[in-house]
């Protein structure tokens, strides 16, 4: 949008929060660029056809972005019944995302990204716009053409499916000092001091969307994980046996995470601890196509 009118002006000032908006609905930053490109395209039109209708721009782009996410996350949950194995959103370097987009961390975590894959699009809303833009339910109902109520059921059901404390601060990423401690030891082939800190119950979730290897189906329990990896380092060994694997830190989605180089390939890691500092749950994203973002630009 280039024209200086009020809806472009708008547009430009808004952009990084629609984006932000967008990409915590979708848990893809280029379907979420589309999405807010074609808000962009919606507020020329509405300005065009009465240019005095719209009385606060902010408000109609944030309620056009978040009913064409939810268009767009329908549109992708029938895509994403043909994915080969398991979904993971996709990582991105907090440095690529808007400065608006990452004021408020809450929500952006791939933990909860991955999570809120289980909500229903409206309940995906509303708990993104309440959590993270600290909207009201009389706000989000005017949104979601629902009742003030009927948003208060969502979020209040949302937040019990994420594990959300309605009224707890934004869960804690990683300690980067224990995390950069943990991936000194790994680099040193030292990968009981990751298996130790597994939690009997923990997960692992890999994603490789049949580009590269990965494991189809989610891992439960410790024990299965340590073979997965210790899999992982043999055929990194087959592949490389002088440097098997690297191991880097860096950041994504506001929160520490590892790039883990290995068998010509490279995968992003994040880490998701207990209360007690243990890891109970791995999201590993293998999958080329969702890494172009993942990675500081050079």
């Amino acid at each position: 949008m280039s024209a200086a009118t009020a809806a472009t002006r708008a547009w430009d000032a808004e952009r990084g929060r629609l984006i932000g908006i967008a990409y915590r609905m979708l848990g893809d930053l280029g379907h979420a660029e589309d999405v807010v490109s074609e808000v962009a395209v919606d507020a020329l039109t509405a300005e065009r056809a009465d240019a005095g209708a719209v009385r606060s721009w902010p408000a109609w782009l944030t309620t056009t972005c978040v009913r064409r996410s939810i268009d767009r996350v329908r549109m992708l949950s029938a895509v994403r019944e043909d994915y080969v194995g398991h979904w993971l959103p996709e990582p991105v370097t907090t440095d690529r995302l808007p400065e608006d987009a990452v004021a408020d961390r809450e929500m952006l975590s791939l933990a909860l990204l991955h999570v809120a894959e289980q909500l229903a699009p409206e309940a995906r809303a509303a708990v993104v716009l309440h959590r993270a833009y600290a909207m009201t339910a009389v706000e989000i109902g005017g949104i979601l053409q629902k009742s003030p109520a009927a948003v208060r059921q969502l979020i209040s059901r949302g937040e019990r499916r994420l594990g959300l404390d309605a009224d707890a601060p934004a869960p804690k990423p990683a300690d980067p000092v224990a995390l950069s401690a943990l991936v000194d030891a790994l680099r040193g082939g030292d990968l009981s001091t990751l298996f130790d800190l597994l939690t009997d119950d923990a997960i692992l979730w890999s994603d490789g969307g049949g580009v590269v290897g990965a494991a189809l189906n989610p891992i439960f329990g410790a024990e299965k994980v340590r073979r997965f990896y210790l899999g992982v380092l043999q055929k990194a060994a087959a592949y490389d046996a002088a440097t098997p694997f690297t191991l880097d830190v860096i950041e994504v989605n506001g929160e520490p995470a590892m790039a883990l180089a290995h068998s010509g390939r490279v995968d992003v890691l994040t880490l998701e601890f207990d209360g007690d500092g243990r890891v109970c749950g791995i999201r590993q994203v293998c999958n080329p196509h969702k890494l172009h973002h993942a990675f500081a630009a050079a």
